[in-house]
């Protein structure tokens, strides 16, 4: 065993090699055993990926499986499932902008960019610093870090902060229904309402992403901003019970500590403030003697996401020791 594993009661990456999903062994041994593997682009030929693949629609999207009747129109509901399925490629299985799928799912999604550098349309006509950070990030992975479209969004999301360092949902910021999108004019961002840690986190992890911003003040601000909040309820309704800071999706999706922590550990891995060990301890006490984590998904096939969300925990905790040894003694 690796010194990092031995943070865990029982070793996680006998189940991971175990899994019998090609990309979980290929990752495993990646970035936990830090092996030589086959080029990357051995995973683009797996059966769940082309068939992801095989349902891109001619425009480059995705046809979203259950439209919300009133809530989206089709095509915004079409560009929230162009993000989902961009994040299975990216994620599970490596795909790039090398690859012809992501770079039409990356030119449709940057059609929708607007003046000021964001991406609307899932949301209606309002700001969604979130998705646009969450897309960003996934865009960066895929090797868009210095396309001058991706740096105008990090501009725009730098400008949109709360005074807290945060951010926040402008439709939200009355305690509105998600009814408040249809709306045809956009809710100005007011910066003295407290931000939202479910947002931030999200934001953080597009920052996390990119080898300049993560060195920023920025970062480091919403990062502590965040710290500060786990385990508390968040400032408005969405997700906001504390449960919801321990239950996770693969790819990551929603802001709870494995996300948070996965930022984290990129921005600072030597951060061990009380909260961040508070974290870590929970991942040590919630691991099932077979190695895996007895953790709620709220996405995908509970057994494979238990694999998924397992790496993504040992890919966190190992940036972490491995930055402070002494949380082993």
């Amino acid at each position: 065993m690796n010194n990092w594993q031995t943070f865990f009661k029982h070793d996680p990456i006998k189940p991971l090699l175990a899994s019998n999903i090609n990309a979980i062994i290929y990752f495993t041994k990646k970035d936990l055993l830090e092996e030589k593997v086959a080029p990357i682009k051995t995973l683009w030929e797996e059966k769940p990926a082309q068939s992801i693949i095989r349902r891109q629609l001619a425009n480059g999207s995705w046809k979203y499986p259950n439209p919300k009747a009133g809530l989206r129109s089709a095509t915004n509901d079409n560009r929230l499932e162009k993000y989902r399925q961009l994040g299975f490629l990216v994620e599970k299985y490596g795909f790039n902008r090398k690859h012809i799928s992501i770079q039409k799912t990356a030119n449709y999604l940057l059609s929708f960019q607007t003046k000021e550098g964001d991406i609307r349309g899932i949301y209606g006509n309002q700001y969604t610093p979130n998705y646009a950070a969450a897309i960003t990030k996934l865009l960066v992975k895929a090797g868009y870090e210095k396309d001058a479209r991706i740096i105008k969004m990090y501009e725009w999301l730098l400008e949109c902060r709360q005074n807290d360092s945060g951010w926040a949902l402008p439709f939200r910021k009355e305690k509105t229904t998600l009814n408040a999108i249809q709306q045809p004019k956009t809710i100005a961002f007011d910066p003295t309402k407290p931000s939202s840690h479910l947002i931030t986190g999200i934001v953080l992890r597009a920052l996390a992403a990119h080898h300049i911003y993560r060195k920023s003040s920025a970062a480091k601000q919403a990062m502590e901003l965040l710290i500060s909040r786990f385990f508390q309820r968040d400032k408005y309704i969405d997700r906001q019970a504390v449960e919801y800071w321990t239950r996770f999706a693969y790819p990551l999706w929603q802001t709870e500590i494995l996300s948070a922590l996965d930022s984290i550990s990129k921005i600072n891995p030597k951060n061990t403030e009380p909260n961040v060990e508070k974290a870590l301890a929970w991942f040590q006490s919630h691991q099932n003697n077979n190695g895996l984590f007895n953790a709620k998904t709220t996405m995908g096939n509970q057994q494979e996401s238990s694999f998924w969300i397992s790496l993504a925990i040992c890919r966190v905790i190992k940036r972490i020791i491995e930055a402070n040894p002494r949380l082993l003694t």
